[in-house]
């Protein structure tokens, strides 16, 4: 299963960041391999959220959708996110948010996958970490355009 981690700094508030990651539906504007996304339900608990959700990602000819369960905690500041149904085995993903000095804000992204179809699984794994920069790269400008300004 591919699994990966990645961490950076931005110069955004966390809460912003937090609402970022949350706005699953914006994800087709800018994040790279993602062609739809809907939420089907959204409430709040305590100090959860959940979110019903589904992505519709791909490269090239290979597009599937996927719903997730995506759960975000107040109190730990971090968002874990685990596959319902679609063409996934296994996903989770977490997301942590930490402040740190100077309206910064540390955001860790752990994923780990697998694809049922075994020969795509096999290829993802190839060219996985690359593909996860590139959509921490897109979160983090996207990031920094919509909330610079935004600092504490």
């Amino acid at each position: 299963m591919p699994k990966a981690s990645v961490k950076r700094l931005i110069e955004c508030k966390k809460k912003d960041l937090i609402d970022l990651v949350l706005d699953i539906e914006k994800y087709p504007e800018f994040v790279p391999f993602c062609f739809g996304a809907k939420i089907y339900e959204n409430k709040n608990e305590g100090d959860l959220t959940k979110i019903i959700a589904d992505l519709t990602i791909g490269k090239g000819p290979f597009k599937d959708t996927y719903k997730s369960d995506v759960v975000f905690d107040r109190k730990k500041d971090s968002i874990f996110v685990k596959n319902i149904e679609g063409p996934l085995n296994h996903l989770s993903n977490n997301w942590i948010f930490v402040d740190k000095d100077n309206g910064i804000t540390e955001v860790t992204f752990d994923i780990d996958f697998e694809i049922k179809n075994k020969f795509l699984n096999s290829l993802m794994i190839v060219s996985f970490q690359f593909g996860l920069e590139k959509i921490a790269d897109a979160f983090q400008n996207r990031a920094e355009q919509l909330f610079s300004s935004s600092k504490k």
